[in-house]
């Protein structure tokens, strides 16, 4: 099997206002993007709950002082999955530094993907089988009869 060359994200980290949709559902309410992102990552979509609730809420600035173990963990898969260049590093900096855009950079990500996705519907008929009946078999007064 052939791998394929690693791709550049489809948009910026810091791409936000060219879709200004996704900067805005990230500006007002970035928790409802990440399980969204979640969600259509084939993720539980309350997965990112768990950063606003766990140690990693805990910040300074700003800044997380630890890493927000879900955000990291789906950045990476989604660069695995897609074939996307980067590193764990360099996902655990995005996540503690530029949260909000990470979690927007990765929803324009999904939906253009999901946007290219192509859906094949075969409407051929299902062949329908007949099968005849089984002969049936009773006994009447002593005597096997059987039926056709």
């Amino acid at each position: 099997m052939a791998e394929q060359p690693l791709r550049e994200w489809n948009t910026g980290l810091f791409d936000c206002f060219e879709e200004a949709s996704s900067c805005c559902y990230g500006f007002w309410c970035c928790p409802c993007l990440a399980c969204t992102v979640s969600g259509r990552f084939g993720e539980n979509s309350c997965l990112p709950l768990c950063d606003l609730c766990g140690p990693a809420s805990v910040a300074l600035c700003g800044i997380p002082l630890i890493a927000p173990p879900v955000a990291v963990t789906l950045r990476s898969s989604i660069r695995s999955r897609y074939g996307i260049k980067g590193s764990i590093c360099k996902d655990i900096a995005i996540s503690c530094c530029c949260l909000t855009c990470s979690w927007c950079q990765m929803y324009r990500e999904i939906k253009d993907l999901n946007k290219n996705r192509v859906a094949i519907i075969n409407n051929q008929p299902v062949p329908v089988v007949m099968m005849a009946q089984p002969p049936m078999t009773m006994i009447q007064h002593g005597v096997i009869v059987t039926s056709q």
